[in-house]
């Protein structure tokens, strides 16, 4: 899918905090980025679902206003369960299609 022209949305979690981002389809510049990182996400629940899907949220937002609406989800390696597919499904439920 990536060399189709189709963004890729990328996540990464660490133990305490998730990240996302939205890179262009020739993979050389971020389009739009969220994490349990920035001032409104961070607090108590940055590494566990609930910030995952705040991340989720966030990042179709972000994505929506820019004009994407179609990506591709690239879980780096990780299992689809847990705060992954948190991420992804607020992602969805945001507007993005994968």
């Amino acid at each position: 899918m990536v060399g189709l022209g189709i963004p890729r949305l990328t996540v990464f979690r660490s133990p305490r905090h998730m990240y996302a981002q939205v890179i262009s389809a020739g993979g050389d510049h971020i389009e739009a980025s969220a994490s349990t990182v920035e001032a409104p996400l961070h607090g108590k629940d940055s590494g566990n679902v609930g910030g995952a899907r705040k991340v989720g949220t966030l990042i179709a937002e972000r994505a929506k206003s820019l004009g994407i609406e179609r990506v591709a989800f690239d879980r780096s390696g990780y299992k689809y369960h847990g705060r992954v597919k948190a991420l992804a499904e607020a992602a969805r439920e945001g507007g993005l299609l994968f």
